[in-house]
């Protein structure tokens, strides 16, 4: 199905995956695929970890799901470094294959431009291209916390609200607070935007994951970091997973009330935590 449909039917609950490139990353994915099915989510992502070799891996996870008939997928694209007859053959390609569902990305900019014969520079490019190629369900990247590359917090949203009026959704870099999806959700909608945004969700189940999520473009709020250090404190690394899991609930709970359009699960490829999370918000 179409992601899109599936947001205007009523909340959604999606989980994300990144193809495995190993013989053991394949068992860790299958068994992970096996345990979140009984879930029945929504639609599942795949991630692009960029080069050709990852790209092919993308391509193969997401047909190999889209025709064992018991999921929806959806597939990452990145458009930096690629040519547009590139971008557009690989379109091409999931239409064939009967994929209606893409997230245009942008990708890093390589450090050296000059190595790389690339035609596009932002998602929005990627998103207009899809447009063009093929009938389909297009999601794009929203970051709460503004993007890494954004100058300011204006220009962000302004950039931000023009993607996603070409696109039919965005889904959230991994968010900690209610109110950083309540504020992008306010401020693209002042700037004419209503178009469904997913909140992120990824549990802080160690110390080390908060310096880790920083990294990543999501900073782990002062108020959370305090609870996790605290957890540490009483009961070591098993309380520290276990309040990391219950902010997550939380949270989850809290965006579902406010009205948001479903919940997205960043799984890295494991199921524990996220089966933990739901199992706790259907009771």
């Amino acid at each position: 199905m179409r992601i899109d449909d599936l947001l205007r039917a009523g909340p959604t609950h999606s989980f994300e995956f990144f193809p495995p490139k190993s013989d053991e990353e394949t068992v860790v994915l299958e068994r992970t695929l096996d345990d979140l099915g009984p879930l029945r989510p929504s639609f599942v992502s795949v991630t692009y970890r960029g080069g050709r070799s990852s790209r092919q891996r993308t391509f193969d996870l997401v047909t190999q799901i889209q025709r064992g008939g018991h999921l929806t997928a959806m597939a990452h694209l990145i458009c930096v470094g690629h040519t547009r007859a590139e971008m557009r053959d690989i379109l091409k390609n999931y239409v064939d294959a009967g994929v209606q569902n893409v997230m245009a990305l942008g990708g890093d900019i390589p450090d050296d431009p000059a190595l790389v014969a690339s035609e596009f520079q932002h998602a929005i490019d990627l998103v207009e291209l899809a447009r063009e190629v093929g009938e389909f369900a297009i999601g794009v990247a929203a970051h709460p916390q503004g993007h890494p590359r954004s100058p300011d917090m204006t220009s962000d949203r302004r950039f931000l609200a023009e993607k996603l009026t070409l696109a039919d959704f965005a889904v959230t870099q991994f968010l900690f607070q209610l109110e950083e999806w309540t504020r992008l959700v306010d401020e693209l909608d002042e700037l004419g935007v209503t178009k469904p945004v997913l909140p992120g969700i990824m549990p802080v189940t160690t110390l080390s994951g908060i310096e880790h999520m920083a990294s990543m473009g999501a900073r782990v709020p002062r108020e959370l970091v305090t609870r996790l250090v605290q957890a540490d404190q009483d009961g070591g690394k098993r309380a520290v997973r276990d309040a990391g899991i219950a902010a997550a609930v939380e949270l989850c709970e809290q965006l579902l009330e406010a009205g948001a359009p479903g919940l997205h699960f960043y799984t890295l490829n494991r199921s524990t935590a996220t089966r933990e999370i739901y199992a706790a918000l259907s009771h």
